[in-house]
């Protein structure tokens, strides 16, 4: 089928996520880097869950992306899905509407959960589940003033086509690796959250 960037479309594509979250991991950010992998075999991790917020507008579909503060000791600047570890006894839906009403603003009611992706394994070591939703207009946001320097929007179509895929290479602590790379007027989605849209695209049966 045709990438879905109208809402029936996107719904009917949507049979092809996973119903419940995943019990374990079967991507991660080794995926491209067979001859250079940090991921230790057996390795403790963090549980962890993002929103990929889908919006539905008279003009189309787009996907709510955050931009992080510059200042985080951690992955400062980039941009991410909204979202974060899970709490002691939290599920990984739960996990993500906490954490995007946190980071965004954005409120539980306007949020329609669809299903979820696969999990996805980071050198960091969280088990992330990313977790599908549609969301209606109507919303208001408020980025959280410490966390998030920025909350922007990229039309589906333009993530669901493979052609804007980017592979890239840098070095990271003595390793020459490879990752994806989606570049947006003028902002660069690279990494697990790249690996995530990329997991998006196979789910809904977009063409390669």
């Amino acid at each position: 089928m045709n990438p879905p960037y109208t809402e029936q479309n996107f719904r009917r594509a949507s049979n092809n996520l996973l119903r419940a979250p995943p019990a374990t991991w079967n991507r991660s950010d080794d995926d491209m880097n067979d001859r250079a992998r940090m991921i230790p075999e057996n390795m403790p991790h963090t549980p962890a869950a993002v929103l990929i917020p889908v919006i539905s507008r008279v003009t189309g579909l787009s996907v709510l992306f955050t931009q992080r503060a510059a200042h985080l000791s951690k992955h400062a600047g980039q941009v991410a899905f909204p979202g974060g570890r899970c709490d002691d006894g939290e599920d990984a839906l739960s996990a993500a509407l906490r954490e995007t009403a946190e980071e965004t603003g954005l409120r539980r009611e306007f949020i329609e959960p669809l299903g979820f992706l696969d999990g996805y394994l980071t050198i960091t070591a969280f088990m992330v589940t990313p977790v599908v939703a549609l969301v209606r207009e109507g919303f208001t946001l408020q980025p959280h003033a410490e966390e998030v320097a920025e909350i922007f929007e990229v039309p589906l179509a333009f993530l669901l086509n493979p052609n804007n895929r980017l592979e890239e290479q840098r070095q990271f602590k003595g390793h020459n690796r490879r990752y994806y790379n989606y570049i947006w007027q003028g902002r660069s989605i690279w990494g697990a959250t790249a690996g995530m849209i990329k997991n998006l695209q196979e789910r809904l049966g977009g063409q390669e």
